[in-house]
């Protein structure tokens, strides 16, 4: 039975009252939004989105996305009536608290039903459009729905997303844009001046108009709104920030925190609800959310009895077929480990099928093209190369929504350099565990004449801060194979790859187990002890290490070199391992890598007996070989370095 504008209204102001109750008694949130929202979102769950509390996880689901993850409080007020995620009324009491599951933002794993962990403005819409994609790909037939504000449509990355998505045609996406002109300073006016609706009408999307407050408006524009095929829609709903609050609605106090006691209370009177009483639900609006919630079940067991081989689910590929797949290399040989990860990437993706992914318009240079897979292209999802256009914020928050839908692992890449681009979004995918796969190729100043602008040196000491986040700079062919099995083995958060612009040679005592666990000894000879020169060292670098090594070895000194493609990985294993690999009593050190030496400082015992070859400063323009003249690294000054401590 449709529910009546004032069944909906009762439900939209019992919102209301339990988002203000949550935040007054956190003493901190954002009602305004939500406030301003609650029509919208409540005509949506109550008549239009498909979802099943029962069965959070249904693969035909539609997926629900607050981009405005400041909003939070309306996302789980609606758990709370529809029983999503069982949320209770004591949590709702608890938001914000720790360890509560009713985080300040949404929290991916915390709740069923956050699809994705937003805050951080306009990451939602883009993940989203991932989602939509995958959707596409997996033949789903659902729609996605993506609640944004002033906030998101100002951050770039909105800009970046939807020119995309506009540009590949993707339907069933519908993005509810909260359009009530109030960001933090005050007026939206200070700072922006865009048209929305000429705006998205340029990037090829269907455009609809509504009043937010208006039932009747907002239900014919989303029926509108799931009539349209072949393109993304976007949904521009005026409303008022704090709808309800006496004196605080469309004001900047309604944004960032608490109405207060007082104002609650009036707009408990306002809405005729009864003033002293807090966390209430009429049993009405219970009953509509479990009516709802009802046919949602009957539908989603329809769904999968009809679909009952249709799963969305990520999960580690077959070890064996993986490992089988692996192209080898053989030593003596010389290769770039771009184009040997372009190799192993199409040697894998048949034993991987649901490898997904592309390239920031770098495919060619990254090597990162699946060859004879197809592309995905306007109205066109069938291919498994998805050309992301020179966006590389926003390709890394697709690949994040490709692979948190389910079924697939979506991967991009870049040069390292634009990593920075891409940092917001692999720490949200760090922060979710949700394991999708970066490449980033020409990993150092071996770039060469394009300068220090397309020189990273700080980038690969950057990502290792970040919790989460397992990186791999390998040293040759063989171990960017490893390290990429490793990365899709690895499905409980995000893998970074860096690989070479330049040929290196492809190394002997290359060993998948020692990549698997981060380092281990890659060549050694003479004596081990006290007096061993040990020398640690990443990627293109560990060459050069080996080399000095045996210019030393024949000298008769006792050496070591240990190659550490993942630093992480490495200082997860167990003490046993790392003391049998780097041991403590081997104090005579060089460590070696091609970028700063921020980080490095934790492998040095005595720095009197430690020396660093790294790069402490801006890159330069001129061809590879000469900057590592230059810069120092050469087998003559990695051995000089060691003569000092020998």
């Amino acid at each position: 039975m449709k529910l009546s504008n004032d069944q909906l209204k009762l439900a939209s102001d019992t919102i209301r009252c339990l988002c203000s109750d949550m935040i007054d008694t956190a003493n901190s949130g954002h009602p305004g939004a939500a406030l301003g929202m609650a029509d919208l979102a409540s005509t949506l769950w109550l008549r239009f989105l498909n979802v099943d509390p029962q069965d959070p996880k249904w693969p035909g689901r539609d997926r629900l996305v607050f981009s405005g993850g400041h909003a939070s409080s309306l996302l789980y007020a609606l758990f709370h009536l529809s029983g999503m995620g069982s949320v209770t009324m004591d949590e709702l009491k608890s938001f914000r608290q720790y360890g509560c599951r009713c985080a300040g933002h949404p929290e991916r794993g915390l709740l069923p039903g956050v699809e994705v962990t937003t805050g951080p403005l306009g990451q939602g819409i883009a993940m989203g459009l991932g989602m939509a994609l995958a959707a596409k790909k997996a033949k789903i037939a659902n729609k996605t729905w993506i609640f944004c504000g002033d906030g998101d449509m100002e951050e770039g990355i909105s800009h970046e997303a939807c020119s995309w998505a506009g540009a590949m045609k993707l339907g069933d996406v519908i993005l509810v844009y909260d359009d009530n002109r109030i960001t933090i300073e005050g007026s939206t006016a200070l700072a922006m001046a865009d048209d929305a609706k000429r705006r998205f009408e340029s990037y090829g999307w269907k455009v609809l108009e509504c009043d937010g407050h208006d039932f009747d408006a907002i239900d014919r524009t989303y029926r509108r709104a799931l009539k349209v095929a072949g393109q993304p829609v976007l949904v521009i709903a005026r409303t008022h920030i704090g709808q309800g609050a006496p004196t605080k609605h469309d004001t900047a106090d309604s944004h960032g925190a608490p109405l207060g006691a007082e104002e609650t209370k009036g707009l408990k009177q306002a809405l005729g609800f009864d003033p002293g009483k807090s966390f209430f639900v009429p049993e009405e609006v219970y009953g509509m959310f479990a009516d709802r919630a009802g046919a949602m079940h009957r539908l989603s067991k329809r769904w999968r009895r009809a679909n009952p081989s249709v799963a969305c689910e990520t999960v580690a590929p077959d070890y064996m077929k993986l490992v089988e797949a692996l192209p080898k290399f053989e030593p003596g040989g010389s290769v770039a480990t771009r184009s040997a990860c372009g190799e192993v990437l199409n040697a894998v993706a048949k034993a991987v099928p649901e490898l997904v992914g592309g390239s920031a318009d770098l495919g060619p240079s990254n090597k990162t093209v699946l060859k004879g897979l197809g592309d995905v292209g306007p109205a066109s999802f069938e291919g498994r190369n998805v050309h992301f256009g020179i966006r590389e914020l926003a390709m890394t928050a697709i690949v994040n929504g490709i692979t948190a839908f389910g079924g697939f692992r979506g991967y991009g890449a870049t040069f390292f350099v634009f990593s920075d681009y891409c940092r917001p979004a692999i720490r949200l995918a760090a922060l979710m565990k949700v394991p999708s796969l970066f490449i980033f190729s020409h990993d150092s100043f071996y770039v060469g004449e394009d300068g220090p602008t397309h020189e990273p040196v700080e980038q690969l000491a950057a990502l290792r801060t970040m919790p989460g986040v397992v990186t791999f700079r390998p040293a040759d062919a063989n171990e960017t194979a490893y390290a990429i099995s490793e990365m899709l083995l690895n499905t409980s958060g995000p893998s970074c790859l860096m690989t070479t612009r330049q040929n290196v040679p492809v190394l002997a005592g290359v060993r998948h187990e020692g990549v698997a666990k981060g380092g281990y000894v890659i060549f050694e000879q003479g004596p081990q002890g006290m007096d061993t020169l040990l020398f640690i060292a990443t990627g293109s670098e560990v060459a050069l290490a080996i080399e000095a090594a045996k210019r030393l070895a024949a000298e008769g000194k006792g050496v070591r070199v240990v190659s550490m493609p993942s630093v992480e990985l490495f200082l997860s294993q167990k003490c046993a391992y790392r003391e049998q690999v780097v041991p403590e009593l081997m104090k005579r050190r060089v460590i070696v890598e091609a970028g700063v030496r921020f980080g490095w400082d934790r492998f040095r015992l005595d720095h009197r007996t430690t020396r660093f070859v790294t790069m402490d400063r801006f890159g330069a323009s001129a061809p590879y070989k000469v900057l590592a003249e230059k810069f120092g690294f050469t087998v003559e000054n990695v051995y000089a370095k060691a003569k000092e401590i020998a």
